[in-house]
C-alpha cells in the first residue's frame, strides 16, 4: 500500500531531482523509495551479528550438539 509523504529539502534540488529522476525513467518518489529501502537494508542487523558473544555454549553428549558445534567451529 502507498501512503503520500510530504518531504522538505532544499529547493535548489528539486529540478535536479526531477531531471535525474527522467533520465532513470522514474518518478522521484520511486528514487526516495528505492534509496531510502537500501539503506534500511544496510541497517537491519542479522540474527548472528545481534547474539554474537551473548550466548554462551553448554558442554553436552548430545550427539546434534556436537555436530553443530563441529560445524560450526565453536
Amino acid at each position: 500500500m502507498k501512503t503520500k509523504l510530504n518531504l522538505t529539502i532544499n529547493s535548489k534540488l528539486i529540478p535536479r531531482s526531477k531531471l535525474f529522476a527522467k533520465k532513470k525513467g522514474k518518478s522521484v518518489s520511486q528514487l526516495v523509495e528505492e534509496l531510502l529501502e537500501k539503506e534500511l537494508e544496510k541497517d537491519k542487523i542479522n540474527f548472528t551479528d545481534k547474539w554474537l558473544g551473548e550466548l554462551n555454549l553448554i558442554e553436552g553428549e548430545d550427539a546434534r550438539f556436537k555436530y553443530l558445534k563441529e560445524r560450526y567451529n565453536l
